[in-house]
Protein backbone atom coordinates (compact mmCIF):
# COMPACT_ATOMS: atom_id res chain seq x y z
CA UNK A 1 0.00 0.00 0.00
CA UNK A 2 2.95 2.10 0.47
CA UNK A 3 4.19 1.99 -2.49
CA UNK A 4 1.15 2.66 -4.43
CA UNK A 5 -0.05 6.03 -2.22
CA UNK A 6 3.86 7.19 -2.84
CA UNK A 7 3.92 6.35 -6.83
CA UNK A 8 1.90 8.98 -7.40
CA UNK A 9 3.98 12.24 -5.89
CA UNK A 10 7.04 10.09 -6.97
CA UNK A 11 5.44 10.29 -10.87
CA UNK A 12 4.35 14.02 -9.86
CA UNK A 13 8.42 15.01 -9.04
CA UNK A 14 9.88 12.87 -12.35
CA UNK A 15 7.60 15.15 -14.32
CA UNK A 16 9.23 18.43 -12.48
CA UNK A 17 12.55 16.87 -12.64
CA UNK A 18 12.15 16.75 -16.31
CA UNK A 19 10.52 19.75 -17.17
CA UNK A 20 13.37 21.87 -14.90
CA UNK A 21 16.41 19.88 -16.45
CA UNK A 22 14.40 20.35 -19.93
CA UNK A 23 14.13 23.99 -19.83
CA UNK A 24 17.67 24.72 -18.32
CA UNK A 25 19.42 21.83 -20.63
CA UNK A 26 17.68 23.47 -23.45
CA UNK A 27 18.46 26.88 -22.74
CA UNK A 28 22.26 26.17 -21.92
CA UNK A 29 22.17 24.28 -25.55
CA UNK A 30 20.55 26.39 -27.57
CA UNK A 31 22.65 29.24 -25.73
CA UNK A 32 25.71 27.81 -27.30
CA UNK A 33 23.54 26.64 -30.65
CA UNK A 34 22.72 30.58 -31.28
CA UNK A 35 25.45 32.20 -30.36
CA UNK A 36 26.63 31.15 -33.62
CA UNK A 37 23.76 32.79 -35.51
CA UNK A 38 24.58 36.17 -34.14
CA UNK A 39 28.22 35.74 -34.32
CA UNK A 40 27.54 34.87 -38.12
CA UNK A 41 25.06 37.65 -38.98
CA UNK A 42 27.53 40.60 -36.98
CA UNK A 43 30.93 39.24 -37.10
CA UNK A 44 32.04 35.88 -38.96
CA UNK A 45 32.10 37.24 -42.36
CA UNK A 46 35.27 39.48 -41.42
CA UNK A 47 36.43 36.82 -39.19
CA UNK A 48 36.49 33.46 -41.57
CA UNK A 49 35.93 34.32 -44.78
CA UNK A 50 38.21 36.26 -47.45
CA UNK A 51 36.96 40.28 -48.03
CA UNK A 52 34.33 40.93 -50.53
CA UNK A 53 30.73 41.18 -51.54
CA UNK A 54 30.24 37.22 -51.04
CA UNK A 55 31.59 37.36 -47.42
CA UNK A 56 28.25 37.82 -45.78
CA UNK A 57 26.58 35.28 -47.41
CA UNK A 58 28.93 32.58 -46.88
CA UNK A 59 28.49 33.43 -43.36
CA UNK A 60 25.22 32.73 -43.62
CA UNK A 61 25.85 29.82 -45.11
CA UNK A 62 27.98 28.00 -42.12
CA UNK A 63 24.46 28.91 -40.29
CA UNK A 64 22.70 26.41 -42.49
CA UNK A 65 25.50 23.47 -42.73
CA UNK A 66 24.32 23.15 -39.15
CA UNK A 67 21.13 21.97 -40.35
CA UNK A 68 22.51 19.48 -42.32
CA UNK A 69 23.62 17.81 -39.78
CA UNK A 70 20.58 17.80 -37.31
CA UNK A 71 18.49 15.51 -39.83
CA UNK A 72 21.92 13.19 -39.46
CA UNK A 73 21.81 14.01 -35.74
CA UNK A 74 18.63 13.08 -35.39
CA UNK A 75 18.68 9.57 -36.90
CA UNK A 76 21.35 8.64 -34.56
CA UNK A 77 20.18 9.97 -31.58
CA UNK A 78 16.50 8.73 -32.27
CA UNK A 79 18.31 5.71 -32.89
CA UNK A 80 20.06 4.94 -29.74
CA UNK A 81 17.43 7.12 -27.76
CA UNK A 82 14.61 4.66 -28.20
CA UNK A 83 16.93 1.43 -28.34
CA UNK A 84 18.67 2.26 -24.94
CA UNK A 85 17.07 5.56 -23.16
CA UNK A 86 16.44 8.87 -24.06
CA UNK A 87 18.68 9.77 -20.43
CA UNK A 88 22.09 9.05 -21.78
CA UNK A 89 21.78 10.39 -24.87
CA UNK A 90 20.75 13.82 -24.29
CA UNK A 91 23.66 13.67 -21.91
CA UNK A 92 25.58 13.08 -25.36
CA UNK A 93 24.23 15.69 -27.03
CA UNK A 94 24.70 18.31 -24.11
CA UNK A 95 28.61 17.63 -24.64
CA UNK A 96 28.72 17.97 -27.86
CA UNK A 97 27.46 21.24 -28.43
CA UNK A 98 29.57 22.45 -25.55
CA UNK A 99 32.70 21.11 -26.74
CA UNK A 100 31.99 22.28 -30.23
CA UNK A 101 31.35 25.83 -29.07
CA UNK A 102 34.11 25.98 -26.82
CA UNK A 103 36.83 25.31 -29.76
CA UNK A 104 34.72 27.28 -31.82
CA UNK A 105 35.98 29.99 -29.67
CA UNK A 106 39.73 28.88 -29.56
CA UNK A 107 39.81 29.22 -33.85
CA UNK A 108 42.77 30.96 -35.66
CA UNK A 109 41.13 33.54 -38.25
CA UNK A 110 40.98 33.71 -41.96
CA UNK A 111 44.01 36.11 -41.35
CA UNK A 112 46.24 33.53 -39.74
CA UNK A 113 45.59 30.55 -41.61
CA UNK A 114 43.33 30.90 -44.58
CA UNK A 115 41.05 28.69 -45.89
CA UNK A 116 41.70 26.45 -43.37
CA UNK A 117 39.79 28.73 -40.79
CA UNK A 118 36.31 28.56 -42.73
CA UNK A 119 36.86 25.03 -43.44
CA UNK A 120 36.99 24.59 -39.63
CA UNK A 121 34.32 26.43 -38.47
CA UNK A 122 32.46 24.48 -40.69
CA UNK A 123 33.37 21.61 -39.08
CA UNK A 124 32.54 22.33 -35.61
CA UNK A 125 29.03 23.76 -36.75
CA UNK A 126 28.11 20.34 -37.90
CA UNK A 127 29.34 18.60 -34.83
CA UNK A 128 26.84 21.66 -33.02
CA UNK A 129 24.38 20.18 -35.71
CA UNK A 130 24.37 17.04 -34.55
CA UNK A 131 24.22 17.66 -31.14
CA UNK A 132 20.76 19.29 -32.11
CA UNK A 133 19.57 17.14 -33.64
CA UNK A 134 18.62 15.09 -30.79
CA UNK A 135 18.27 17.90 -28.06
CA UNK A 136 14.94 18.91 -28.18
CA UNK A 137 13.32 16.04 -29.82
CA UNK A 138 15.01 13.77 -26.90
CA UNK A 139 14.13 16.57 -24.26
CA UNK A 140 10.86 16.88 -25.42
CA UNK A 141 10.07 12.96 -25.42
CA UNK A 142 11.63 12.33 -22.17
CA UNK A 143 8.92 15.58 -20.36
CA UNK A 144 6.32 14.15 -22.56
CA UNK A 145 6.54 10.77 -21.30
CA UNK A 146 7.15 12.13 -17.61
CA UNK A 147 4.59 14.00 -17.43
CA UNK A 148 0.84 14.09 -16.31
CA UNK A 149 -1.90 13.29 -18.93
CA UNK A 150 -4.10 16.55 -18.75
CA UNK A 151 -0.85 18.74 -18.52
CA UNK A 152 1.59 17.03 -21.46
CA UNK A 153 1.86 20.69 -23.20
CA UNK A 154 2.28 22.57 -20.14
CA UNK A 155 5.77 20.14 -18.84
CA UNK A 156 7.09 20.19 -21.94
CA UNK A 157 6.01 23.93 -22.94
CA UNK A 158 9.22 24.56 -20.55
CA UNK A 159 11.56 22.61 -22.97
CA UNK A 160 10.54 25.34 -25.77
CA UNK A 161 10.62 28.16 -22.78
CA UNK A 162 14.24 26.99 -22.23
CA UNK A 163 15.43 27.28 -25.87
CA UNK A 164 13.68 30.84 -26.43
CA UNK A 165 15.73 31.31 -23.21
CA UNK A 166 18.53 30.44 -24.35
CA UNK A 167 17.97 32.88 -27.26
CA UNK A 168 17.72 35.10 -24.61
CA UNK A 169 21.30 34.78 -23.24
CA UNK A 170 23.17 34.58 -25.98
CA UNK A 171 21.58 37.70 -27.68
CA UNK A 172 22.16 39.75 -24.42
CA UNK A 173 25.58 38.29 -24.63
CA UNK A 174 25.98 39.98 -27.88
CA UNK A 175 24.87 43.00 -26.97
CA UNK A 176 27.96 44.50 -24.50
CA UNK A 177 30.15 42.50 -27.44
CA UNK A 178 28.43 44.06 -30.57
CA UNK A 179 29.36 47.92 -28.81
CA UNK A 180 33.07 46.87 -28.28
CA UNK A 181 35.22 49.13 -30.78
CA UNK A 182 36.07 47.08 -33.99
CA UNK A 183 39.23 46.24 -33.26
CA UNK A 184 38.54 44.98 -30.18
CA UNK A 185 35.75 42.94 -30.96
CA UNK A 186 37.41 41.36 -33.96
CA UNK A 187 40.45 40.64 -32.13
CA UNK A 188 39.11 38.99 -28.50
CA UNK A 189 36.05 40.26 -27.91
CA UNK A 190 33.84 38.04 -30.11
CA UNK A 191 35.45 34.95 -28.43
CA UNK A 192 34.21 35.57 -24.96
CA UNK A 193 30.29 33.70 -25.40
CA UNK A 194 31.99 30.93 -27.35
CA UNK A 195 34.61 30.45 -24.61
CA UNK A 196 31.63 31.15 -21.51
CA UNK A 197 29.85 27.81 -22.92
CA UNK A 198 32.23 25.79 -20.95
CA UNK A 199 30.86 27.16 -17.46
CA UNK A 200 27.27 26.71 -18.84
CA UNK A 201 27.65 23.31 -20.29
CA UNK A 202 29.24 21.75 -16.88
CA UNK A 203 26.26 23.51 -15.22
CA UNK A 204 23.64 21.70 -17.83
CA UNK A 205 25.83 18.50 -17.00
CA UNK A 206 25.00 18.70 -13.37
CA UNK A 207 21.34 19.30 -13.76
CA UNK A 208 21.10 16.96 -16.67
CA UNK A 209 22.32 14.04 -14.16
CA UNK A 210 18.72 14.35 -12.30
CA UNK A 211 16.78 12.46 -15.06
CA UNK A 212 15.45 9.60 -14.67
CA UNK A 213 14.35 7.51 -17.77
CA UNK A 214 10.22 7.54 -17.97
CA UNK A 215 8.19 4.46 -16.98
CA UNK A 216 6.11 4.23 -20.37
CA UNK A 217 10.23 3.43 -21.94
CA UNK A 218 10.82 1.52 -19.16
CA UNK A 219 7.84 -0.41 -19.53
CA UNK A 220 8.54 -1.15 -22.86
CA UNK A 221 12.21 -2.70 -21.93
CA UNK A 222 10.87 -4.59 -19.47
CA UNK A 223 8.25 -5.96 -21.96
CA UNK A 224 10.79 -6.64 -24.72
CA UNK A 225 8.65 -4.20 -27.07
CA UNK A 226 11.84 -1.74 -27.73
CA UNK A 227 12.56 -2.44 -31.74
CA UNK A 228 16.35 -3.74 -32.60
CA UNK A 229 16.12 -0.88 -35.52
CA UNK A 230 13.96 2.07 -34.88
CA UNK A 231 14.24 3.71 -38.02
CA UNK A 232 13.11 0.64 -40.28
CA UNK A 233 9.98 0.06 -37.97
CA UNK A 234 9.30 4.33 -38.26
CA UNK A 235 9.72 4.39 -41.89
CA UNK A 236 7.70 1.03 -42.61
CA UNK A 237 4.32 1.97 -40.65
CA UNK A 238 4.68 5.72 -39.88
CA UNK A 239 6.48 7.02 -42.88
CA UNK A 240 2.48 9.10 -43.70
CA UNK A 241 3.26 10.45 -40.02
CA UNK A 242 7.02 11.36 -40.62
CA UNK A 243 5.86 13.33 -43.77
CA UNK A 244 2.90 15.16 -41.82
CA UNK A 245 5.15 16.22 -39.13
CA UNK A 246 7.68 17.42 -41.13
CA UNK A 247 5.45 19.57 -43.16
CA UNK A 248 4.22 21.21 -39.69
CA UNK A 249 7.62 21.74 -38.45
CA UNK A 250 8.10 24.12 -41.45
CA UNK A 251 6.99 27.41 -39.77
CA UNK A 252 10.23 27.39 -38.05
CA UNK A 253 11.77 29.33 -40.04
CA UNK A 254 10.20 32.45 -39.09
CA UNK A 255 12.90 31.87 -36.25
CA UNK A 256 15.95 31.37 -38.30
CA UNK A 257 14.45 34.76 -40.68
CA UNK A 258 13.67 36.83 -37.13
CA UNK A 259 17.14 36.08 -34.94
CA UNK A 260 19.57 35.87 -38.25
CA UNK A 261 18.24 37.57 -41.41
CA UNK A 262 16.35 40.27 -39.91
CA UNK A 263 19.34 41.24 -37.77
CA UNK A 264 21.26 41.43 -40.67
CA UNK A 265 19.09 43.80 -42.74
CA UNK A 266 17.83 45.70 -40.19
CA UNK A 267 21.65 46.70 -39.05
CA UNK A 268 23.65 46.58 -42.90
CA UNK A 269 20.97 47.43 -45.29
CA UNK A 270 18.64 49.53 -43.36
CA UNK A 271 20.96 51.27 -40.96
CA UNK A 272 19.36 50.30 -37.49
CA UNK A 273 21.39 49.90 -34.20
CA UNK A 274 23.42 46.34 -34.06
CA UNK A 275 22.28 47.16 -29.60
CA UNK A 276 19.01 48.35 -30.65
CA UNK A 277 18.09 45.39 -32.97
CA UNK A 278 19.49 42.57 -30.56
CA UNK A 279 17.40 43.98 -27.86
CA UNK A 280 14.42 43.89 -29.75
CA UNK A 281 15.52 40.21 -30.36
CA UNK A 282 16.05 39.46 -26.75
CA UNK A 283 12.71 40.90 -25.84
CA UNK A 284 10.72 39.78 -27.77
CA UNK A 285 12.14 35.83 -26.88
CA UNK A 286 11.93 36.87 -23.10
CA UNK A 287 8.07 37.31 -24.07
CA UNK A 288 7.78 33.99 -25.66
CA UNK A 289 9.82 32.56 -22.45
CA UNK A 290 6.64 33.86 -20.34
CA UNK A 291 3.98 33.39 -22.94
CA UNK A 292 4.94 29.07 -23.71
CA UNK A 293 3.60 27.63 -20.28
CA UNK A 294 0.58 29.74 -20.81
CA UNK A 295 -0.01 28.21 -24.37
CA UNK A 296 0.59 25.18 -22.69
CA UNK A 297 -2.40 25.05 -20.43
CA UNK A 298 -4.43 26.58 -22.69
CA UNK A 299 -3.39 23.58 -25.43
CA UNK A 300 -4.28 21.40 -22.47
CA UNK A 301 -7.48 22.57 -22.11
CA UNK A 302 -8.98 23.04 -25.96
CA UNK A 303 -6.64 20.99 -27.96
CA UNK A 304 -3.43 20.88 -29.70
CA UNK A 305 -4.58 22.28 -33.02
CA UNK A 306 -7.02 25.51 -31.88
CA UNK A 307 -3.65 27.08 -30.45
CA UNK A 308 -1.12 25.40 -33.07
CA UNK A 309 -3.03 26.84 -35.87
CA UNK A 310 -4.06 29.74 -34.74
CA UNK A 311 -0.39 31.14 -34.13
CA UNK A 312 0.26 30.05 -37.38
CA UNK A 313 -2.81 32.52 -38.81
CA UNK A 314 -1.30 35.32 -36.86
CA UNK A 315 2.47 34.81 -37.59
CA UNK A 316 1.08 34.83 -41.58
CA UNK A 317 -0.22 38.18 -41.37
CA UNK A 318 2.67 39.70 -38.63
CA UNK A 319 5.53 38.72 -40.36
CA UNK A 320 4.95 41.62 -43.32
CA UNK A 321 3.81 43.97 -40.35
CA UNK A 322 7.22 43.28 -39.20
CA UNK A 323 9.36 43.86 -42.41
CA UNK A 324 7.27 46.95 -43.28
CA UNK A 325 8.02 48.17 -39.81
CA UNK A 326 12.03 46.99 -40.67
CA UNK A 327 12.23 48.85 -43.87
CA UNK A 328 10.81 52.17 -42.84
CA UNK A 329 13.17 51.93 -39.22
CA UNK A 330 10.19 52.76 -37.40
CA UNK A 331 11.74 52.00 -33.91
CA UNK A 332 8.82 51.59 -32.21
CA UNK A 333 6.65 49.54 -34.77
CA UNK A 334 9.63 47.56 -34.78
CA UNK A 335 9.89 46.45 -30.91
CA UNK A 336 5.90 46.18 -30.82
CA UNK A 337 5.62 44.10 -34.22
CA UNK A 338 8.92 42.33 -33.09
CA UNK A 339 7.27 41.11 -29.61
CA UNK A 340 3.47 40.34 -31.35
CA UNK A 341 5.58 38.42 -34.03
CA UNK A 342 7.61 36.18 -31.95
CA UNK A 343 6.12 36.56 -27.96
CA UNK A 344 3.14 35.85 -29.11
CA UNK A 345 1.91 34.65 -32.67
CA UNK A 346 5.27 32.02 -33.09
CA UNK A 347 5.30 30.88 -29.15
CA UNK A 348 1.76 29.95 -29.38
CA UNK A 349 2.42 27.32 -32.23
CA UNK A 350 6.65 26.75 -31.00
CA UNK A 351 4.95 26.27 -28.04
CA UNK A 352 2.72 23.40 -28.72
CA UNK A 353 5.20 21.18 -31.05
CA UNK A 354 7.03 19.81 -28.32
CA UNK A 355 3.84 17.89 -27.31
CA UNK A 356 2.10 17.63 -30.24
CA UNK A 357 4.99 16.26 -32.79
CA UNK A 358 5.73 13.51 -30.32
CA UNK A 359 1.97 12.85 -29.64
CA UNK A 360 1.75 11.64 -33.27
CA UNK A 361 4.66 8.63 -32.52
CA UNK A 362 4.24 5.61 -30.58
CA UNK A 363 6.54 5.42 -27.41
CA UNK A 364 9.28 2.68 -29.67
CA UNK A 365 9.25 4.98 -32.27
CA UNK A 366 8.62 8.35 -30.57
CA UNK A 367 12.18 9.99 -30.26
CA UNK A 368 13.26 9.11 -33.81
CA UNK A 369 10.20 10.09 -35.12
CA UNK A 370 10.01 13.44 -33.89
CA UNK A 371 13.56 13.86 -33.91
CA UNK A 372 13.72 12.82 -38.12
CA UNK A 373 10.98 14.76 -39.02
CA UNK A 374 11.51 17.90 -37.27
CA UNK A 375 15.42 18.24 -38.34
CA UNK A 376 13.59 17.72 -41.80
CA UNK A 377 11.47 20.46 -41.37
CA UNK A 378 14.03 22.82 -39.87
CA UNK A 379 16.72 22.04 -43.52
CA UNK A 380 14.43 25.06 -44.81
CA UNK A 381 14.58 27.13 -41.52
CA UNK A 382 18.62 26.69 -41.72
CA UNK A 383 19.10 28.00 -44.93
CA UNK A 384 16.51 30.78 -44.58
CA UNK A 385 18.61 33.53 -43.68
CA UNK A 386 20.26 32.67 -47.12
CA UNK A 387 17.14 32.02 -49.09
CA UNK A 388 16.10 35.50 -47.81
CA UNK A 389 19.72 37.21 -48.39
CA UNK A 390 19.07 36.08 -52.38
CA UNK A 391 14.91 36.99 -52.62
CA UNK A 392 15.69 40.69 -50.73
CA UNK A 393 19.04 41.18 -53.36
CA UNK A 394 20.66 43.97 -50.69
CA UNK A 395 17.22 46.88 -51.85
CA UNK A 396 15.54 47.20 -48.18
CA UNK A 397 12.88 47.88 -50.37
CA UNK A 398 12.23 44.60 -51.44
CA UNK A 399 11.09 42.73 -48.44
CA UNK A 400 7.76 41.47 -49.63
CA UNK A 401 9.28 38.53 -51.33
CA UNK A 402 11.43 37.37 -47.82
CA UNK A 403 7.58 37.81 -45.92
CA UNK A 404 5.83 36.10 -48.54
CA UNK A 405 8.53 32.95 -48.45
CA UNK A 406 7.47 32.72 -44.90
CA UNK A 407 3.92 32.92 -44.89
CA UNK A 408 3.95 30.26 -47.32
CA UNK A 409 6.06 27.90 -45.09
CA UNK A 410 3.56 29.02 -42.36
CA UNK A 411 0.31 28.24 -44.42
CA UNK A 412 1.72 24.66 -45.33
CA UNK A 413 2.21 23.86 -41.69
CA UNK A 414 -1.56 24.66 -40.88
CA UNK A 415 -2.72 22.34 -43.49
CA UNK A 416 -0.43 19.49 -42.28
CA UNK A 417 -1.52 20.17 -38.79
CA UNK A 418 -5.32 20.39 -39.89
CA UNK A 419 -5.03 16.72 -41.15
CA UNK A 420 -3.14 15.70 -37.91
CA UNK A 421 -4.82 13.84 -35.37
CA UNK A 422 -6.05 15.91 -32.38
CA UNK A 423 -3.97 14.17 -29.04
CA UNK A 424 -4.81 16.05 -26.62
CA UNK A 425 -7.20 13.41 -24.69
CA UNK A 426 -5.23 10.47 -25.87
CA UNK A 427 -3.60 8.88 -23.15
CA UNK A 428 0.22 8.63 -23.21
CA UNK A 429 0.21 4.46 -23.28
CA UNK A 430 -2.27 4.98 -26.63
CA UNK A 431 -0.23 7.65 -28.69
CA UNK A 432 0.21 6.82 -32.19
CA UNK A 433 -1.51 4.22 -31.73
CA UNK A 434 -5.54 3.24 -33.42
CA UNK A 435 -7.97 4.60 -30.98
CA UNK A 436 -9.78 1.50 -30.59
CA UNK A 437 -8.12 -1.35 -28.73
CA UNK A 438 -8.08 -4.10 -31.04
CA UNK A 439 -6.52 -1.61 -33.47
CA UNK A 440 -3.91 -0.08 -31.41
CA UNK A 441 -2.93 -3.82 -30.27
CA UNK A 442 -3.01 -4.93 -34.06
CA UNK A 443 -0.60 -2.18 -34.70
CA UNK A 444 1.29 -2.61 -32.10
CA UNK A 445 2.38 -6.31 -33.00
CA UNK A 446 3.13 -5.23 -36.64
CA UNK A 447 5.31 -2.11 -35.11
Amino acid sequence: MSVSTSAPAQTKNNAKIAAVSGFVGSALEYYDFFIFGSAAALIFGKLFFAPGPSAMLLSFATVGVAYIARPLGAVICGHLGDKFGRKRILLLTLLLMGASTFLIGCLPTYNDIGMAAPILVVALRLIQGLSAGGESPGSSSLTLEHAPENKRAFYTSWTMSGIMFGIVLSTLVFIPVASMPEDQLLAWGWRVPFLASAVVTVIAFVLRRLLEEPPVFEEAKAQDEVVKVPLVTLFRHHWITVTRVTAMSLFTIINTIINVFALSYATSVVGVDKGLMLTVIAVANLAAVAMSPLAGILSDRIGRKPVFVSGLVLQIGMIFLFFMALSAANLPLIFVTGILLIGVAYTWSNSIYPAYFPEQFPVKVRYSGMAISLMFGLLLAGFAPVISELLIGGDKGNWVPVATFAAVACAISAVAALLAPETFKTPTAMLGLKKTAPAAIADKSRA
